[in-house]
C-alpha cells in the first residue's frame, strides 16, 4: 500500500451474562471490539460485531447504545481538517508555521495550482480510504494479522444468586397481579351471576350500537339518528349524546315497590340516551279533506293518550331513539311540503299558515296537511275540541312512503327529480276523491234501481292515481240471457268509459255524468234483454231504435224501443224505454177486430194488418222483474195453432 496505517485496538471490560441455564452453566455475551484505524488523512471508526463459537450465538448491543459507548472514547478536537491534507511538493505534510498567510484571508486567496487539482487530491482522498477499508475487512475475515479481543471495561462484581433472587421476587410480583386480576374478575362474575336485574353498560353499549351509528369525540360518546345515510338532505342534525346512567342511592327517593303491589319492576338501563330538545317528544303528520265552508284554520291537535312522553328519563332508549327520529323524520316532510308549496305556481295558490299547509285539490275540496308535535311539556286545554273530519291514513302513509323515495332517488339515481312531492300528494287526493265519487253514485243507482242488478267489481291492483271498475248490469234469473258490462277507469281529474259496442266516453270529475251514462245503459240493456228472449221464446223481431224521435223530449238521455212479432205474426209487442218515465208497453193483434169493409177497401185480406197498439197496465203484469213479466206475456200471446 501506499500509506502506513496505525490500527489501535481496544478491549471493553468483562463480559455480561446472557442467561443461566437450569444446570447452573451461565452463558454470557461476547462485546463488541472497537478497531481505531488511523492513516495520516481521516480517522475511521469501524464497529465490528462477533460473537463466541463456544456458547452460541446471541443478540448483541443495540446500535444506538454501542455507538453512545464508543463516542464516548473519541476525542474529536484532535481530528487533522480536510484542507491540511495538501502535501508539500517533496511528499511532506506541510508545517503549521509555514501555511501560506492569504490562506487566513479567501476572498483575496487566489491558488496557483493547476485546474484539476482539486480532483486529483479528492480521488486520491477517496483511493486512500477505500485502501483502508479493504485492510480492515481483510485483517477482520482472514484472522491471520491479529487476534481481535474484546474491550477491557469496568470490572463488576456479579453476584448469580442476587440476580436469580431478583428474578424470582419478579415473577412472584407479576403472578400477584394477575392472580389479584382473576379474582376481581370471579367476583364480578359472581355479582353479575347473582343480580341479573342489573344491566352492564358495555353490553347495553354494543346493542346500541348494533341499531344507531355511534362515534367517540373525545371523552363523549355521540350518535346519529339523522337519514343522511339513507339520503336525506335536510339541514338539521339529529345527534344525541350516550353517558353511563348514575346509580341511584338507596337512601335517596321513594322506596322501591314491593313485588305484590305492581309486580316486578323493570330493569332500568345502564346507559342514558340525551336528544336535543327539539327532538322530544311525539310528532306526527295530519291529513284532512274538507270542504270550503268548514273552517280551515282552526284544525287543532289532540295528543290525548299519546302514550308515554319521550321526555321522562324512565323511558328505555330504543324508544326515545325512535321517537326521537320519527320527530326529526316529520320535520324533515312538512318542510319539504311547505318550501314546495311556496315555489309551485298552481291556478289557486296554495297557502302556509304555521304548522299547516292548504291546497285544492277539486273545486270546493281543500287538502290540509298538518305537522302535530307535542313535548310533553304542553298543557292541555282543559276543554276537549270539536271533533273535525277524520284524517286520511292512505294519504299519510303515502306521504312517509313518497320521502322515502326521494332519499332512495338520491342516492341511486341522478339528478334531476322534477315531480315534487306536494303535486305528487295532490294528484293522489284527487284520485282518492274521484274514486269516492264513483263509488258514490254506483252504490247510490244500485239502491235506486232494483231491476236489472247493477254489479260492480273494482280491480284489486290499482295504482294511487289510477283505479278501474267492471260494472256489470243483469237481471235476476236471466244473467245467461242478456248481460251488458261497462268499464269505467278512474283517473286524478276525469273519467274514462269503454261500453259494450266499443264507444269510448270520457267524463269530468262531476259525478252526474257518470250517473247519466249508467242510467242510459240501463235501458238500453232492457232493450237488448227483451230482444234476446224473444229469440228464446221463437218471436220475431222486427225493429228497434236507440234514439227514438217520437214522444215528448227526454231531459235525460234518448228513448230507446223495439217491436217483437209472435211467431206466426198474429200479435205485436211494442217496448219503449225511458229513463225519466220508465218502461212502456203495448200490444196489438190481427185480424183486427175493428176492420169492417167499405167501398174503399172490400177484401177481408187487409184486416191481418194489425189494429192499433193498446198500452199494458205493467204495474199489473205477473212477474219478479221486467223479463220475467215479458216472458210471460209473451208465452200468453203465442198462438196454439
Amino acid at each position: 500500500m501506499a500509506y502506513s496505517v496505525n490500527v489501535s485496538v481496544e478491549v471493553p471490560v468483562e463480559n455480561q451474562i446472557q442467561r443461566i441455564n437450569f444446570d447452573g452453566e451461565e452463558i454470557y455475551q461476547t462485546q463488541p471490539v472497537c478497531v481505531w484505524l488511523d492513516n495520516r488523512h481521516n480517522i475511521f471508526f469501524v464497529f465490528v460485531m462477533f460473537w463466541s463459537f463456544k456458547f452460541g450465538i446471541y443478540s448483541p448491543l443495540s446500535m444506538s447504545e454501542s455507538l453512545a459507548k464508543l463516542a464516548e472514547k473519541i476525542d474529536f478536537s484532535k481530528t487533522i481538517p480536510e484542507d491540511t491534507t495538501i502535501k508539500k511538493e517533496n511528499g511532506e505534510l506541510p508545517d503549521k508555521s509555514e501555511e501560506d498567510p492569504s490562506a487566513k484571508d479567501p476572498i483575496t486567496y487566489q491558488s496557483s495550482l493547476w485546474p484539476w487539482d482539486s480532483v486529483r487530491n479528492k480521488l486520491r482522498s477517496a483511493l486512500t480510504e477505500v485502501c483502508v477499508l479493504a485492510d480492515v475487512l481483510s485483517i477482520a475475515k482472514e484472522k491471520r494479522y491479529m487476534l481481535l479481543d474484546p474491550i477491557p471495561q469496568e470490572i463488576v462484581e456479579t453476584k448469580p444468586m442476587v440476580q436469580v433472587y431478583a428474578r424470582k421476587k419478579a415473577l412472584a410480583g407479576a403472578a400477584s397481579v394477575l392472580l389479584t386480576g382473576a379474582e376481581r374478575l370471579r367476583n364480578s362474575q359472581n355479582e353479575i351471576a347473582r343480580n341479573r336485574t342489573t344491566p352492564d353498560f358495555h353490553i347495553e353499549l354494543l346493542r346500541l350500537r348494533q341499531n344507531w351509528r355511534l362515534k367517540k369525540v373525545s371523552n363523549s360518546i355521540i350518535g346519529d339518528l339523522s337519514y343522511r345515510t339513507a339520503g336525506s338532505k335536510y339541514a338539521q342534525t339529529g345527534m344525541f349524546e350516550v353517558t353511563k346512567a348514575e346509580e341511584e342511592s338507596p337512601t335517596t327517593g321513594s322506596p322501591p315497590p314491593s313485588p305484590g303491589a305492581g309486580g316486578p319492576a323493570k330493569p332500568s338501563s345502564a346507559l342514558r340516551v340525551t336528544v336535543p330538545s327539539e327532538l322530544q317528544g311525539v310528532a306526527y303528520i295530519e291529513v284532512l279533506c274538507q270542504k270550503d265552508q268548514e273552517d280551515l284554520c282552526s284544525a287543532t291537535i289532540n295528543l290525548l293518550g299519546s302514550g308515554p312522553t319521550t321526555a321522562n328519563p324512565d323511558v328505555h332508549w330504543q324508544q326515545k331513539l325512535e321517537a326521537a327520529q320519527n320527530v326529526l323524520f316529520c320535520k324533515e316532510l312538512f318542510n319539504q311540503l311547505a318550501k314546495e308549496a311556496v315555489q309551485l305556481q298552481a291556478p289557486i295558490p296554495h297557502m302556509v299558515v304555521g304548522n299547516q299547509i292548504m291546497a285544492t285539490v277539486l273545486p270546493g275540496i281543500q287538502l290540509i296537511i298538518g305537522l302535530c308535535h307535542s313535548t310533553g311539556g304542553d298543557k292541555k286545554p282543559a276543554v276537549a275540541p270539536p271533533q273535525k273530519s277524520e284524517h286520511d291514513h292512505v294519504l299519510e302513509h303515502s306521504l312517509h312512503q313518497l320521502l322515502r323515495e326521494v332519499h332512495h332517488k338520491n342516492t341511486h339515481h341522478p339528478f334531476p327529480h322534477p315531480q315534487t312531492l306536494l303535486e305528487q300528494i295532490i294528484q293522489q287526493a284527487q284520485h282518492f276523491f274521484m274514486r269516492l265519487r264513483t263509488e258514490y253514485v254506483l252504490d247510490t243507482i244500485a239502491k235506486e234501481v232494483k231491476d236489472p242488478l247493477i254489479v260492480s267489481h273494482w280491480n284489486a291492483l290499482n295504482s294511487p292515481t289510477q283505479s278501474c271498475v267492471k260494472i256489470n248490469i243483469m237481471t235476476h234469473g236471466y244473467d245467461t240471457v242478456c248481460r251488458t258490462s261497462l268499464v269505467v277507469h278512474v283517473g286524478e281529474k276525469s273519467l274514462k268509459c269503454v261500453c259494450r259496442d266499443g264507444r269510448v266516453m270520457h267524463m269530468s270529475y262531476e259525478p252526474q255524468e257518470l250517473r247519466d251514462l249508467i242510467f242510459c245503459q240501463i235501458y238500453q240493456h232492457q232493450i237488448t234483454a227483451v230482444q234476446s228472449l224473444a229469440k228464446c221464446m221463437g218471436w220475431q223481431f222486427l225493429s228497434n231504435s236507440s234514439h227514438l224521435g217520437l214522444g215528448a223530449v227526454e231531459p235525460l238521455g234518448n228513448a230507446s224501443s223495439c217491436i217483437l212479432a209472435s211467431p206466426i205474426g198474429d200479435r205485436l209487442i211494442a217496448v219503449r224505454c225511458e229513463p225519466q218515465t220508465g218502461v212502456q208497453v203495448a200490444i196489438a193483434q190481427s185480424p183486427r177486430k175493428d176492420f169492417f169493409p167499405g167501398q174503399l177497401v172490400k177484401e177481408r185480406k187487409w184486416e191481418n194488418l194489425g189494429g192499433s197498439f193498446k198500452e199494458v197496465r205493467w204495474d199489473k203484469m205477473e212477474g219478479k222483474n221486467f223479463l220475467n213479466k215479458m216472458e210471460l206475456l209473451m208465452s200468453s200471446l203465442t198462438s196454439s195453432q
